[in-house]
Formats: C-alpha cells, sequence, structure tokens
C-alpha cells in the first residue's frame, strides 16, 4: 500500500507553496538568534535534502505507517534534549532506554539515510538535520504540506533517561499541564492546537490509551468517559480487550490513518479522541475554537502547521561549541 501522493489534489500542492514562501520572512525573522538557515548545505553538501527524501519515500511505499513513526520521533527528540538527536543515542541509561521511549520506531530509517548522507557529504550532516528532514518529508508523502525549514544543527553529546519524563506530553495530561510544557520550550497554545494534529497518522499501543476504560469483576472494559462516541469505544474495546497482547496497536485516526489532513480535529468534534489528551481540546475554551477552524478548513490547518511545525525542530539548537557531527547516529564520537 502506498500513500496517495500521486492522486492529491493539485490545488493542495499549490496552496502548500503558497503557504510555505508566505511563511519564510516570518519564519526566517524567528530564526535568527539561532544559527538555523535555510539553505545551510547549499555549498557543503547539495544533495543532502533530496537524498534524505528519496531514503524516506523508498521506505514509506512498503511501510505506509512509517511516517507516524518518524514524526513522533521527532517530538520525542526536540521535546527532551532540544532537536539534537539524542534521542537516536543506544545505551544504557540513555533517552532512547526509557520506558517513555520504548515503543519509539524508525530509528533504522534515520540510520539508513544518514549513511546515504556519509556517502557523498562524508561528516558533514547531523543526524538531528536528517531527523528533522525525515519528519518534514513523511509529513509531505503523506498528503501534509510541503514546508521549508532550516538547517544546521548539531548533534548533542548529552542522552539521560532521567530528562525524558519531565519534559515529553502524556497522553492523560490536561490543557494546563501540556501548556506548561509548551511554554518552556517557548511553544503557544496555538502550536499546542496545531502540533497534535500530528495525530492524524500515525498508531498508539492499548496501553497508550488504556487510563479511558475501566475492568469490570469479568475482565470486560467499559469506558470511563461516556461522552465518548459508543460505537468508536466499542471498536477500541474490540482491538484492545483487557487480555490484549502489548504489542497490540490501533490507528490514531480511524477514519483516515495514513493520510495526512485535518480528518484528526473532525475526529475530535465527534468524539472520537483517542488519547485524553485529545478530547481536552474540544472541552477547553481556550483550545476549542481553533479546533473547530482546523476540522473545517484544512488548508489553515496546514498553513498553520508549517508555522509551528518550524518552531518544534528549532528548539534549543546544539551550536558548534556545543555539539559535533556524529559519524553514527546511534553513537557519540
Amino acid at each position: 500500500m502506498t500513500f496517495p501522493v500521486s492522486t492529491m489534489d493539485y490545488q493542495t500542492h499549490h496552496h502548500s507553496l503558497t503557504i510555505l514562501f508566505s511563511s519564510l520572512l516570518l519564519l526566517q525573522a524567528s530564526l535568527s538568534s539561532s544559527q538555523l538557515s535555510f539553505g545551510f548545505y547549499a555549498n557543503s553538501c547539495p544533495n543532502a535534502e533530496p537524498l534524505v527524501k528519496d531514503a524516506i519515500r523508498s521506505a514509506t511505499e512498503s511501510q505506509p505507517a512509517l511516517p507516524g513513526k518518524i514524526l513522533r520521533l521527532l517530538f520525542h527528540d526536540c521535546l527532551v534534549e532540544g532537536c539534537d538527536g539524542s534521542v537516536l543515542i543506544e545505551g544504557n541509561g540513555t533517552e532512547r532506554s526509557d520506558p517513555a521511549n520504548q515503543s519509539l520506531g524508525g530509528f533504522s530509517l534515520i540510520d539508513s539515510a544518514k549513511q546515504l548522507v556519509e556517502i557523498f557529504c562524508p561528516g558533514i550532516v547531523s543526524c538531528a538535520d536528517v531527523l528533522a528532514l525525515a519528519a518534514r518529508d513523511a509529513v509531505e508523502l503523506a498528503g501534509g504540506p510541503s514546508v521549508q525549514i532550516p538547517t544546521g544543527r548539531w548533534d548533542g553529546r548529552v542522552s539521560l533517561a532521567s530528562n525524558v519524563r519531565p519534559n515529553i506530553l502524556d497522553t492523560s495530561f490536561t490543557i494546563d499541564e501540556m501548556l506548561q510544557i509548551f511554554s518552556s520550550k517557548g511553544l503557544s497554545t496555538d502550536d499546542l492546537i496545531t502540533l497534535s494534529g500530528a495525530h492524524t497518522i500515525g498508531t498508539a499501543h492499548c496501553s497508550a490509551f488504556s487510563d479511558r476504560f475501566q475492568e469490570d469483576p469479568e475482565g470486560k472494559l467499559t469506558p470511563i468517559d461516556n461522552s465518548m462516541d459508543g460505537n468508536y469505544t466499542a471498536e477500541l474495546i474490540k482491538q484492545c480487550p483487557a487480555s490484549a497482547s502489548p504489542s497490540i496497536t490501533v490507528n490514531n485516526d480511524p477514519a483516515t490513518a495514513n493520510l495526512f489532513d485535518n480528518q484528526y480535529y473532525q475526529n475530535l468534534l465527534a468524539n472520537k479522541g483517542l488519547f485524553q489528551s485529545d478530547s481536552a481540546l474540544v472541552r477547553d475554551q481556550r483550545t476549542r475554537q481553533r479546533v473547530e477552524t482546523f476540522a473545517t478548513d484544512q488548508e489553515e490547518f496546514f498553513k498553520s502547521w508549517a508555522a509551528s511545525f518550524v518552531k518544534l525542530t528549532s528548539i534549543d539548537v546544539k551550536t558548534a561549541q556545543e555539539g559535533e557531527i556524529r559519524m553514527s547516529c546511534m553513537n557519540i564520537n
């Protein structure tokens, strides 16, 4: 199964390009305090971005769920030590070893993309940039907007499991809990609503939303939250009974699982949010109106995604003094 990129409406691509170029000046201004820049590798490794995109395209043709994994991997990287590739490092006590990151995927694809770039441009392109570019491309290949992001990130040398839990969002979080973390990263309420749209693709293990159900004495699950759509909860219980294997996953978006679109917001308004943190967006007056806008206006969602994604991928980037260009994404040099 492949993504319906070739059959996507031409107008959507046209709108994406408009979104892209109309946002560049604003985004460049917001990045002026960092060393990131658009076309950072134009002279040192002009094929860097095409090489990463080719690797992602090739992999997603046979693994349609991969874009969701790559996007989630980026979130778990950027929210902890900043966008520095520290989540990619293997070893005891690293971010990757924390239980909260055990369900992450896509590591081998990032390693493969990095190895491909190393063949043509050894020692030039960071793993942090490869991951950011891969996530950007994964969204586009899944039908989302084409977004230009600046590059020039350096790879971090610190990766500690103890830094993971205080910095990532839990699926049971309230709006206030999510906003507290986002605010500490320089992200706004609008960024939270927009970036939550990442749940329009990807999958989740049953344990990620088990707190929305309770088990009766007979071992049957019933929803704790009666506002959830009845047919949706019945389907979730069918896919994830109390006896379900820990390896079982369900689609974040039950309608268009592998397509990056605005269906996620339509699901929220239909009371089909998978996580408590999803449902919270429609119950809070600070966020509901924007959810309603995105649900009816995909172009507006894509426009907002372009701006928020650049902000996400620019969190606490490392400088040459603070980082390195890793030869292997799995190991510090």
